[in-house]
């Protein structure tokens, strides 16, 4: 069996899990930085990284003996080299490259998006391990700061299909929950707030692009941002502040209908360019990953609309954790792709493009 622990500080959340053999969790440890963030409406790069020094040994520690191993149980150390914050990335990178040299193990570099796709293989801990995905997979990866469909014919072997040409899915959230005072992060608050709307009482665009697959978010953002002015000007007599709205103007602009209008525009794309695209490449399988992933229209309306199979994580393991690092991580050992000593971060690394022949 191998056993790897995985480092993830690519945002605001300090993780540190051990994954054996790159589907059985023996640990999962989040600090969260939320409330440290919620008073800026998103994450603020400098307090991030500040708070990730703080806190990346005690969630070490605390990773370790919930798994109830010791250092010389681990196989290789693994980190997240990007895409992220820079200032949060160097910390995580940092990190791993000490604790691998002082132990003797091998170190491991992981793309973030990557990651995200593995949340695949694992299963929570008490819950039974299914089968692993089946091949060609397409991929949806949609978070805060990403949004792409890729094809993955085996370990390692990606064809990216399309990506966002703006806003990310998640960021669009994140942006309209603030337009319609919503509190940080927008994803989980425009989903609360959508369950007592109607998703019809807006027309909002959907950009499909032609037969393109790629994604944009950008124009649907600005059309709530022009709903959110209109009734800013009712309810001020035109004068238009860039403050939240007032809880009159917030009743009479109908909150939860703009939330289920705007949530349905986004979850129409994101399945309708899946689907294309597991048609399109004849995937055996379709795999969620990201942070939005969590959403539950868009769960439902995937599993809905597609006639393959389709696997979800857990909303766990869908937002920023060490776990899904260590299994991505797994398979890179594996093969013996280690990472050299002189290893840097990338803040805007790319998943790569047919990394191997699978």
């Amino acid at each position: 069996m191998t056993r790897i622990l995985g480092i993830e500080t690519s945002c605001d959340e300090t993780a540190v899990a051990v994954v054996e053999d790159g589907r059985l969790i023996l640990s999962n440890v989040v600090a969260s930085q939320i409330d440290l963030h919620r008073q800026y409406g998103g994450v603020f790069p400098e307090v991030a990284s500040r708070q990730h020094v703080v806190t990346i040994v005690p969630v070490i520690r605390e990773a370790l003996e919930q798994s109830g191993l010791a250092w010389r149980d681990m196989d290789a150390v693994a980190t997240t080299y990007g895409p992220g914050l820079p200032g949060s990335l160097l910390v995580g990178l940092n990190v791993a490259k000490g604790l691998a040299w002082s132990q003797g193990v091998p170190l491991v570099a992981v793309n973030h998006l990557e990651a995200h796709i593995y949340a695949n293989w694992l299963a929570l801990p008490g819950q039974p391990l299914e089968p692993p995905p089946a091949f060609p997979a397409v991929c949806l990866v949609v978070s805060g700061g990403h949004t792409l469909l890729a094809l993955m014919s085996g370990h390692g072997a990606y064809r990216v299909l399309g990506q966002t040409l703006d806003d990310a899915a998640g960021e669009a959230f994140d942006k309209v929950a603030r337009l319609l005072g919503l509190p940080y992060p927008g994803g989980p608050s425009i989903q609360q707030a959508a369950k007592d709307g109607d998703p019809a009482a807006f027309a909002l665009p959907r950009a499909w692009l032609g037969d393109s697959l790629d994604f944009s978010f950008s124009g649907l953002k600005t059309a709530v941002l022009h709903l959110v002015e209109d009734s800013e000007a009712i309810g001020r007599r035109g004068r238009k502040l860039a403050a939240p709205l007032p809880a009159g103007v917030m009743r009479r602009l109908a909150v939860p209908d703009l939330a289920a209008s705007f949530q349905d525009a986004v979850v129409d794309v994101l399945v309708e360019k899946t689907r294309r695209a597991a048609s399109e490449y004849r995937a055996a399988e379709v795999l969620l990953a990201g942070g939005v992933a969590a959403n539950e229209r868009l769960r439902t309306r995937m599993r809905q609309a597609l006639e393959v199979p389709v696997r979800i994580p857990p909303p766990s393991l869908c937002t920023d954790n060490a776990a899904i690092v260590a299994s991505a991580a797994y398979w890179h050992f594996q093969r013996g792709e280690l990472a050299p000593w002189s290893l840097d971060i990338e803040p805007n690394a790319r998943l790569p493009q047919n990394a191997r022949v699978a």
